[in-house]
């Protein structure tokens, strides 16, 4: 088996700005509203190219097997969508909290997706890129696409927007949140009136809309209620995605700084910063 040099890759986490949920359709999918921005908190992957044909993982998300993992499943589809006899060695380098509504996974496959399309030279576009991620995860394309993004449908239907790139405390109570078990609940409220665009781009990120998916989960989650409600203390504190990791807009770094430092042993924190691009397609 010959390798090439190996080429290492990011996977940067987003935020949901706000998540909205308007409607369900008949296959059981939701319809969203949503703004997605990236931060530049993300995992690192290292990828062999080798002419095995073969993918190869050997590490990844502790507990998640090779087959299970994204990207293994990211790298097969478009092995089998392009026909090519390359295979591949990835490590991931996990920085993302998983479980906790930051597209971690999401982010992983789409990286393994681009970075693979083009160190194997199968020259697929981004749509049809896109379109593979699609079948993996919602969140998949945001992540091909690369710049932050006002996005409806499941999630696909994306439109360029430049919201401000704040500085965030980003709080993750440790605790795993199951996205199917949040979108399944009988409680979630589905008939979010649909909001515009020109509305979002005129408000300020405290009042954008909300997170609907939020009570369900601080209902469901008392760790992540008591996150919420102590971050609440210094700004418009949300939820991203289905939870459970929490985000506040300040005003720098160095407020983001001293506010990570009086929180409480029990959860961890990063001071993030926004970005309307994506490094994987800027880098």
């Amino acid at each position: 088996m010959e390798t090439q040099q190996q080429t290492v890759w990011p996977a940067p986490a987003k935020l949901n700005l706000f998540l909205h949920v308007t409607g369900r359709r008949s296959d059981g999918y939701h319809e969203l509203q949503t703004v997605f921005q990236f931060v530049d908190l993300q995992d690192q992957i290292s990828i062999e190219v080798t002419d095995s044909g073969e993918i190869e993982r050997p590490t990844g998300l502790e507990g998640v097997s090779a087959e299970d993992d994204l990207v293994v499943q990211a790298a097969k589809a478009l092995q089998k969508q392009t026909d090519t006899s390359f295979g591949a060695i990835i490590n991931v380098d996990k920085q993302i909290p998983a479980g906790g509504g930051l597209g971690g996974g999401s982010s992983d496959a789409a990286t393994i997706l681009v970075a693979l399309n083009k160190l194997w030279s199968t020259g697929l576009s981004q749509a049809e890129l896109s379109a593979i991620g699609l079948q993996l995860g919602a969140d998949v394309p945001i992540f091909i696409y690369g710049k932050s993004a006002w996005a409806e449908g499941v999630g696909e239907e994306l439109v360029t927007v430049e919201p401000p790139e704040y500085t965030y405390l980003l709080l993750d109570p440790g605790v795993s949140v199951s996205t199917a078990d949040i979108f399944q609940a009988k409680e979630l409220t589905r008939n979010t009136p649909k909001a515009k665009i020109a509305g979002f781009l005129r408000g300020s990120l405290a009042n954008s809309g909300r997170n609907d998916c939020e009570p369900v989960v601080i209902a469901r989650y008392p760790e992540i209620a008591e996150a919420l409600k102590w971050l609440s203390q210094f700004g418009d504190a949300r939820m991203t995605g289905t939870g459970g990791c929490l985000f506040v807009a300040l005003s720098d770094h160095a407020e983001a700084e001293r506010i990570r430092g009086q929180l409480p042993e029990k959860w961890s924190g990063f001071v993030v910063r926004g970005m309307n691009r994506s490094p994987l397609v800027t880098g």
